[in-house]
């Protein structure tokens, strides 16, 4: 299972990346791309809409489930992966680089009470 150090988790699975813009990068973790299988479809939420921390925001199912995408800080969506949603299949080849949204952050700060590598490693191992 890989797990970049320099990548921001939740205890849902979502991975989060600071740009440089200010912005952040939401995807999948592989840990969860894997438990999965198969991604068949992918629901982006709308840009411009603004969510709370752990709200449901996006939609991803595979040949064996569905399951939430959760907001990882609260936030407004300024972009979307659109050609992701065309080939969802992609998570699965590399989730790391499959970004799904990216947020406007109502609080830089929020990013910091998010999980790091290590302690993500030992969530995911202990599922």
């Amino acid at each position: 299972m890989k797990i970049p150090e320099n990548l921001k988790y939740t205890a849902t699975h979502e991975w989060v990346r600071s740009e440089s813009d200010g912005t952040l990068a939401i995807g999948i973790t592989d840990h969860a791309q894997e438990t999965l299988g198969d991604i068949v479809f992918l629901e982006l939420p709308p840009v411009g809409k603004k969510f709370v921390q752990g709200e449901a925001c996006a939609v991803i199912e595979s040949v064996k489930a569905a399951a939430d995408i959760n907001m990882p800080v609260a936030g407004v969506v300024v972009a979307t992966n659109d050609p992701l949603a065309q080939s969802p299949e992609q998570v699965n080849a590399d989730a790391y680089a499959a970004w799904m949204f990216r947020i406007k952050p109502d609080h830089a700060a929020d990013l910091g009470r998010l999980m790091d590598a290590a302690a993500y490693a030992a969530h995911a191992e202990h599922e």
